[in-house]
C-alpha cells in the first residue's frame, strides 16, 4: 500500500511536466506504473502520468477501466518492440522514463514511425478492453452480441464473443482525447494522428474473425459452436507494419473550404481511410542523432545469413560487424516414461552471433 501511494505521489510532478505537452500518446507512460498499483479512488486519476484533463475525467467515471488501460500501455510497448526487432528503428522511442518531458523527435515530428505508434496504440487499447469484457475482468461489459445472420448448417452461434463495440467506443474516447483538445499541437499533426488512430481501429475491425469449437462423438465435429473473436494483437501489429512500409506522405493544404491532409504527390489516388499517413520523412536511423530521434544501430545484433532488414549489411548500414560466441544450454534427449513424466538431459552448444560496428 505504501509503495503504491509513493508511486502516485511521484506522479504529481510527472503530471505537471506533461501538462505542457499535448502528445496523443503520453498515456503510454502508464506502462511504467508498478504492478502493485490499483486505481480505486477518484483522486488517484489526477496523479497518473500522461493524462490530459478529459482522460482524467474518464478515469474518474470509469475507475475499473484504468487497470485495463494500464495493461494496454504495456502491451503497446512490448508489441511494438517485438514487431520491429528486425528493423533499424526498433521502437526504442517508446521506452523512455515516465518523467521525461516529451517523446523522442521521431514520434513528435509526424514521421511514419509516429504513424505506426498511434495506429498500434489505438488498436491495442480497444483490443485490450474488448478482451477484458470477454474474460470478465471488467464488470461494466460482457460478451459481444450474437451476430444477426443465420449460420450455415452444422454451425451455431454460442461461446463468448469479444466485445469489439465496447472496446472501440471506450478506446477511442480515451486515446483520441488529447488530439481533440483546443490546444492540441498543430492542426496538421492533429489530423495525422486522428487519421492513423482510426486506421488502427479499422485494422482491428478487420481482425474480428469467426472462431469455432467442435462437438460430436469421438471428435467427429458434427456441429460447431462459433463466435466472433479478435485475432492476436501480434497479427494486427504485423498488418499495421505492412501499412507502415507503404505509408503515404501527405501535406496540409486547402481542400474545399478548409485545410486537409492530401497526398504530397498530386497524381496519386485519394487517401484511403485504412492506410497510414505521415508528414515528415524519417532519418535512416543508422547513426545516433538526438535531434532526429535516432539511437543508431551500433551494437545491434544482426543476422549474417539473412537477406532482409535484419541482415548485417542493412542493419549495420555498411559499417561492418563483429562476431562473438555464446554458449546455449538446452533441454535435449528427452524421454517419455509411462506413466506419466518426461526426463531430459541438458546439452550445451556454441553459437556465433554478430553485432554492428
Amino acid at each position: 500500500m505504501r509503495s503504491s501511494s509513493h508511486a502516485l505521489r511521484l506522479g504529481v510532478l510527472t503530471a505537471l511536466l506533461l501538462s505542457q505537452v499535448c502528445s496523443g500518446i503520453r498515456w503510454l507512460t502508464l506502462s511504467h506504473a508498478p504492478a502493485s498499483l490499483h486505481i480505486n479512488q477518484t483522486h488517484h486519476c489526477k496523479l497518473l502520468p500522461g493524462l490530459v484533463s478529459s482522460q482524467a475525467q474518464l478515469c474518474r467515471t470509469n475507475l475499473e477501466l484504468m487497470q485495463t488501460i494500464i495493461q494496454a500501455a504495456r502491451e503497446v510497448k512490448k508489441t511494438c518492440q517485438k514487431t520491429f526487432a528486425d528493423m533499424r528503428w526498433n521502437c526504442s522511442s517508446i521506452d523512455i522514463p515516465s518523467d521525461a518531458p516529451k517523446y523522442r523527435p521521431d514520434l513528435e515530428r509526424g514521421t511514419r514511425e509516429a504513424a505506426f505508434v498511434y495506429a498500434l496504440s489505438a488498436a491495442t487499447i480497444s483490443h485490450t478492453i474488448a478482451r477484458a469484457c470477454t474474460s470478465g475482468d471488467l464488470r461494466v461489459c460482457s460478451c459481444g452480441p450474437i451476430p444477426a445472420e443465420i449460420p450455415e448448417p452444422g454451425y451455431r452461434w454460442g461461446g463468448c464473443a469479444d466485445n469489439l463495440h465496447y472496446g472501440l467506443m471506450m478506446g477511442s474516447k480515451f486515446s483520441d482525447a488529447p488530439m481533440k483538445m483546443k490546444r492540441a499541437s498543430s492542426n496538421a499533426n492533429k489530423l495525422m494522428h486522428l487519421h492513423n488512430s482510426e486506421a488502427g481501429r479499422r485494422a482491428l475491425r478487420e481482425a474480428l474473425v469467426m472462431k469455432c469449437k467442435c462437438h460430436g462423438v469421438s471428435g467427429s465435429c458434427s456441429i460447431r459452436t462459433c463466435w466472433r473473436g479478435l485475432q492476436d494483437l501480434r497479427e494486427i501489429a504485423m498488418d499495421l507494419k505492412t501499412k507502415y512500409l507503404s505509408a503515404t506522405k501527405v501535406v496540409h493544404r486547402p481542400s474545399g473550404t478548409r485545410k486537409q491532409l492530401v497526398p504530397k504527390d498530386i497524381d496519386i489516388r485519394p487517401l484511403r481511410e485504412n492506410e497510414l499517413v505521415y508528414l515528415q520523412s524519417s532519418p535512416d536511423f543508422c547513426t545516433k542523432n538526438e535531434k532526429q530521434g535516432s539511437v543508431g544501430t551500433q551494437d545491434r545484433q544482426c543476422n549474417k545469413t539473412s537477406l532482409g532488414s535484419d541482415s548485417c549489411d542493412l542493419m549495420c548500414c555498411g559499417r561492418g560487424y563483429n562476431p562473438y560466441t555464446e554458449k546455449l544450454v538446452e533441454r535435449c534427449h528427452c524421454k517419455y516414461h509411462w506413466c506419466c513424466y518426461v526426463t531430459c538431459k541438458k546439452c550445451e552448444r556454441i553459437v556465433e552471433r554478430y553485432v554492428c560496428k
